[in-house]
């Protein structure tokens, strides 16, 4: 018989405020605790599961292992009147990215643009969210970030890139935002973990074994990667050049570049360094964010009304045999939120078991009963 895989629904509010607990229990302060709460619960209302609540775990084992920094002393390195760069300090990726997005947006409030970066960091959440903050000042916003590697080059053989993900964020009038959000690989190392889970094949293309061949075994790849035996995930066109392989490949390394490289941090396989015994150091994870006022350029009614039309002309756009439906970037995540805000935050029952357990770990209150 196949097992039976539950989902819980809970508010999401209920959630939010467990892990901001699970936070402060941890030594993070009150303030940075809710934003890194708020970015792991607006990944679960858009749909993005992998970078929910279900990555709770991770943080609290990178707190208590030093690994992350939970009162970091955060530096502005370097400062112009449109630029920044800061320091992370090993903290959290969430509070820093918030306000580096900020410091962004206040540039450009002043001066039409801003960008900052940061280094010595960690995981950030979704880099959608960190985008989608420049729509409230009606500008256009962007978020990228390097992450550990996972990714092959083209033809290459061993993982040197990261799924490095891309997020722009345009805002619309009557229309939905503009929000793409989206990694620089096939898929994501989590896709290959559900295929191994549940003993699927994976599809030729999406990754390459220790020769730098594709596989459909997930399990080999997973292996190899967590080893370091070579092999690792597609970037987005897949294997070779016939496909654009090379045009995935090239930003997944335009993404190293600005957030490893010009940022300060590390960048391919001297992200997620490990001491002489083989424990984790800080990750060194690098970010960039960057704001740009529409009415440096038009005036802002203007530009969402041209923004409109646009999407309605892909709306309105012959479809393809059997499809009724042309999706704008970001229309599904912002009808999946408006869905779970009413229903209930889904939880896979795995998810919710471990949320549990956190709690029982760290005592602190677990707001919500199995059904």
């Amino acid at each position: 018989m196949e097992e039976v895989e539950t989902t819980y629904r809970v508010s999401a509010d209920t959630l939010r405020d467990f892990c901001t607990q699970v936070f402060m229990r941890l030594g993070v302060p009150e303030e940075d605790a809710q934003v890194t709460a708020d970015v792991l619960v607006e990944a679960d209302l858009r749909g993005v599961a992998s970078h929910g609540v279900a990555r709770l775990r991770r943080y609290v084992s990178g707190l208590q292992t030093g690994m992350m920094n939970p009162r970091p002393a955060v530096q502005v390195l370097v400062e112009t009147p449109t630029t920044a760069a800061l320091d992370a300090d090993a903290g959290l990726g969430q509070p820093v990215s918030y306000r580096a997005m900020l410091m962004a947006i206040e540039k450009a409030r002043e001066l039409g643009v801003g960008l900052v970066t940061v280094r010595n960091s960690n995981h950030y959440g979704i880099a959608g969210y960190y985008a989608m903050m420049a729509l409230e000042e009606d500008m256009i916003g962007m978020s990228m970030t390097n992450t550990d590697v996972l990714a092959v080059p083209t033809f290459g053989r061993d993982a040197l890139l990261g799924t490095n993900p891309i997020a722009v964020a345009i805002p619309a009038g009557e229309e939905l935002p503009y929000v793409l959000d989206m990694a620089t690989t096939i898929v994501p190392r989590g896709k290959l973990e559900v295929y191994h889970r549940l003993g699927k094949k994976i599809p030729l293309g999406w990754a390459t074994d220790e020769e730098g061949v594709a596989t459909d075994d997930p399990g080999r790849v997973l292996h190899n990667l967590t080893h370091q035996l070579g092999g690792g995930l597609l970037p987005l066109g897949g294997e070779g050049e016939l496909m654009g392989g090379h045009k995935g490949y090239g930003l997944a390394l335009l993404v190293e570049l600005l957030c490893g490289v010009l940022s300060g941090a590390a960048y391919m396989n001297l992200t997620y360094p490990k001491d002489e015994k083989g424990r984790p150091l800080p990750s060194n994870i690098g970010h960039i964010f960057g704001a740009v006022r529409i009415d440096a350029f038009m005036p802002v009614d203007e530009f969402k009304a041209r923004m409109d039309d646009a999407i309605r002309r892909l709306h309105n756009s012959a479809k393809a045999k059997g499809q009724t439906r042309i999706w704008v970037h970001g229309e599904k995540e912002f009808e999946q939120t408006e869905q779970n805000l009413a229903a209930g935050v889904p939880l896979h029952f795995k998810v919710f078991n471990d949320l549990q357990a956190i709690a029982q770990e760290l005592d602190v209150p677990f707001p919500f009963e199995a059904e």
